[in-house]
């Protein structure tokens, strides 16, 4: 397993090649709208939820329009998204939450966030991360692959609470957040799940499976 001088070796390489650490998610710097969005994600592509959250935001621009919407109108617009009816219903209860507690905010707190439908551990790190820029890993499957290829992370390592704590332990806090959103495209790009371009790879010296 690599240590914490390897893990600051591979936090850089992909900083080299990704320094626009950018989520994946178009949410347009509007808080409520990465929460309903991350809820949306869930098995599902972020390319497709970026594509009906046009049509979702358009026809409800805010979260009080959200937890207003009719439900069957709802679950038509996310229903591409797949596991349409929970997430309406989730949707739906989270704004109302957000609407009524917190002034349209996503609570910036993992204990808040994780009262809110639809909200486990991964969508709060998300937004903790990226709104309050807070130490955060967000352990999608990205990250679980990758992690694992690197070497950063333990056959033992087998749920993302476990992941996130490993890699919590090894990555600086001020870099943790970036550093997920790295994993993405780097996944996307050169570590993929089926064929990955190892020969190609940029960390191919710094990878665990290589060394």
């Amino acid at each position: 397993m690599q240590n914490k001088e390897s893990a600051v070796k591979i936090v850089e390489a992909l900083k080299a090649l990704y320094p626009a650490a950018e989520c994946s998610l178009s949410y347009e710097g509007e808080p409520w709208k990465l929460l309903v969005m991350a809820i949306l994600s869930a098995q599902c592509t972020d390319r497709r939820v970026n594509i009906v959250s046009e049509e979702l935001f358009e026809k409800y621009p805010t979260p009080k329009a959200l937890a207003e919407s009719d439900l069957a109108e709802l679950e038509r617009i996310v229903m591409p998204c797949g596991l349409y009816k929970t997430k309406a219903k989730n949707i739906r209860a989270a704004c109302a939450i957000l609407v009524e507690k917190y002034d349209s905010m996503p609570p910036d707190n993992m204990d808040e966030l994780l009262l809110l439908p639809g909200v486990g551990r991964k969508i709060a790190n998300l937004i903790l991360g990226d709104i309050y820029k807070q130490p955060a890993i967000v352990t999608d499957t990205h990250c679980i692959r990758i992690s694992r290829r690197l070497g950063l992370t333990t056959p033992e390592d087998k749920t993302p609470y476990a992941v996130e704590k490993r890699l919590s332990a090894l990555i600086e806090p001020a870099e943790q957040s970036d550093f997920c959103h790295r994993l993405v495209l780097f996944g996307r790009e050169y570590c993929t799940a089926r064929a990955p371009r190892c020969h190609e790879c940029p960390l191919y010296t710094l990878c665990e499976r290589n060394l």
